[in-house]
């Protein structure tokens, strides 16, 4: 694995860490965001969906970013771009439901964070790994 950067911080579990800088400092920020907006949803005021949606646009900047490098080493990416095609789909019915009030902020936080891990492990780590391959040859 890749000697990562000091930039990273404690939000970013070491077992998640996949070796491409670029993609863990990403994945860190995003983490980050879900770690704020947790706080700031136990807050007296809680937090808007407005936030919450802000943070759904944030992981599709970093996705299209995903894609980007695939497609620049030469990757094929249908797959892991349809598992992030249903995560925003997902994240935005779940959005709409917390606008109507049938979803809390908290269960939802909980999910995409749930979500995010597990997308790490099935899908980005293999991806790093064949960045890392494309790039070595």
């Amino acid at each position: 694995m890749a000697e990562q950067t000091s930039s990273l911080s404690e939000m970013l579990p070491i077992e998640l860490r996949i070796g491409n800088e670029t993609l863990d400092e990403q994945h860190d920020k995003l983490f980050c965001r879900i770690e704020a907006l947790k706080t700031a949803a136990f807050g007296d005021s809680g937090i808007s969906v407005i936030a919450l949606r802000e943070c759904a646009t944030a992981f599709a900047i970093h996705f299209a970013d995903e894609e980007g490098l695939a497609k620049a080493a030469g990757i094929e990416f249908l797959v892991h771009r349809n598992e992030h095609a249903k995560a925003l789909r997902l994240f935005d019915k779940a959005l709409r439901e917390i606008e109507r009030g049938k979803l809390d902020q908290h269960s939802f936080l909980r999910y995409i964070e749930y979500w995010f891990e597990h997308h790490i492990t099935e899908h980005d780590k293999r991806l790093a790994s064949r960045l890392t391959d494309k790039a070595s040859h």
